[in-house]
């Protein structure tokens, strides 16, 4: 499942985007429908958060990367289960929520837009740094599961 809702946060988070960069630069007002964007990305990128950690603290692959963690840190598949793939989506899911969370209190739509194509890209980036693509080369996962 966390594998599968990955696709619904990037949908999100692309679409939040191409909503905030439109707004940005064609100086349109931060409308109820762009809030409630901001606001269900953030909300399904803390699902998608809440999925991850119940992931992580169930599987094998973690369990053995810290039960055997001196051997197993030499292993980049198993840091990166371990270590990196976490910390760096609970890092992006902490950008998201201050971008979310700065954009609802700006006072001006521009800044509303701005504030939220900052801090939603940065996030972006590092969420695709973070996913295990079958053509990462930290680890490789399919698609699809």
């Amino acid at each position: 499942m966390h594998s599968i809702f990955r696709w619904l946060v990037l949908l999100s988070l692309i679409y939040s985007l191409f909503i905030a960069y439109k707004g940005y630069f064609s100086h349109k007002k931060f409308s109820k429908t762009d809030d409630s964007v901001r606001h269900w990305t953030a909300t399904i990128a803390h699902v998608q958060l809440i999925l991850g950690i119940t992931l992580y603290s169930q599987s094998p692959i973690v369990k053995y990367f810290w039960n055997n963690f001196s051997t197993a840190k030499e292993s980049i598949d198993l840091l990166f289960f371990g270590l990196i793939h976490i910390f760096m989506m609970l890092f992006s899911i902490v950008l998201i929520t201050i971008g979310s969370a700065l954009t609802k209190r700006k006072t001006t739509d521009k800044e509303k837009f701005k504030t939220m194509l900052i801090w939603y890209t940065i996030a972006l980036i590092i969420i695709f740094i973070a996913i295990p693509w079958p053509f990462s080369p930290l680890a490789n996962r399919p698609y699809f599961r």
